[in-house]
């Protein structure tokens, strides 16, 4: 079936169709979000660990600029390179460790923890050129290239306001030395990368707000994915009915062959029907095998009669024994009284009727 258009998907997503797309990994997830965090978890880990890496740094330099390899061999070169690759890793280490743990982190909290081998697998319809081409001009990219260049805009603004700022004091870097140069650089990267980071949390929040909406716009189903869904997880209604009406059917026909085996049917006369067996060596107490109202009770007396079952109107009887006694359970002590008394009279009948014919 052909999807519908998005304006006919007005149901709400069922869990199953979550499942499905999460399964596929298609969930609500802002990169921007995800991007802005790690950005200010590194400015922050800069700033905690800036002793750390200023003394690393410091140590890196010095071998640097300070070590005259003019006379050294390969092995003192290879001993120094293996020095320098240590410090720069000491320095890396915590910017590393610190925005790997932020990002999972990040993520996590956005779409929980999973992960997709449907969506890691490769596919080959991303490599072919002309779906590719498609996906170019597709609704979804033009949203993200608007979203990109408005980023754009956003950095290179606050960029050239803080440079503008700063302006004065740049034109002045010349009459300083390097160290200090450095420094005043390293303070206007800091800053502008805070309010970058400031301006693109906002944007980050209002993305993501965005990307929950769209993905469930993206999910909604039409009442017919509903009744199709339904079908599917839950079976058919029709034939559920169908089945049902052949097991109502079935037990009917066990409890109709069970009729013939009983001592009385007490009736109510015409509404109600029930079956009583009774075997005073094997049974403890009288037993229901089977009951029944309107088509069901005539039933349950044609059979009675066909098979010579004494039939009793009781109409008290039949109604408690109705309301209180499933088929196949026995009667309550409270009516056993009454259950007796019809039985009785039953066991009079067949007696009689046995000396009749003596």
């Amino acid at each position: 079936m052909a999807d519908s258009p998005n304006e006919d998907k007005t149901e709400q997503p069922t869990p199953k169709k979550r499942d499905d797309a999460r399964k596929k990994g298609q969930v609500a997830k802002s990169r921007d979000l995800s991007s802005v965090v790690v950005l200010m978890a590194g400015l922050g880990i800069m700033y905690m660990f800036g002793p750390y890496m200023h003394y690393h740094i410091t140590s890196l330099m010095e071998n640097i600029f300070t070590t005259d390899v003019s006379a050294w061999g390969v092995e003192e070169i290879n001993t120094l390179g293996r020095e320098m690759v240590r410090e720069f890793l000491f320095i890396l280490a915590p910017i590393l460790a610190g925005v790997f743990v932020v990002g999972f982190a990040s993520a996590a909290v956005q779409v929980g923890f999973y992960f997709s081998w449907e969506a890691a697998a490769p596919k080959f319809s991303k490599i072919n050129p002309i779906s590719g081409f498609g996906r170019m001009f597709s609704k979804q990219a033009l949203v993200e290239l608007a979203k990109s260049l408005a980023k754009l805009f956003i950095v290179g603004f606050i960029s050239y306001l803080t440079i503008e700022a700063e302006m004065d004091n740049l034109i002045l870097l010349g009459q300083v030395d390097a160290a200090n140069t450095l420094a005043y650089v390293l303070k206007i990267i800091l800053k502008l990368f805070i309010r970058v980071g400031i301006i693109m949390v906002f944007v980050a929040v209002l993305d993501f707000a965005f990307q929950k909406w769209h993905h469930e716009q993206q999910l909604k189903m039409t009442k017919q994915e509903v009744k199709d869904e339904y079908k599917q997880t839950d079976g058919d209604p029709m034939v559920k009915a169908r089945i049902r009406r052949i097991q109502m059917e079935a037990a009917r026909r066990r409890m109709m062959e069970e009729v013939p085996k009983a001592d009385v049917v007490v009736t109510n006369p015409t509404h109600l029907a029930l079956a009583i067996k009774y075997n005073a060596l094997t049974m403890g107490a009288p037993l229901i095998v089977a009951k029944g109202a309107g088509p069901i009770a005539q039933k349950i007396k044609e059979v009675a009669r066909e098979n010579d079952v004494p039939i009793v109107e009781n109409k008290e009887l039949a109604r408690a024994l109705y309301k209180v006694v499933d088929i196949g359970d026995e009667v309550p002590v409270a009516l056993y009284e009454a259950v007796a008394e019809v039985l009785a009279y039953v066991y009079g009948l067949k007696q009689n009727r046995a000396r009749s014919f003596s």
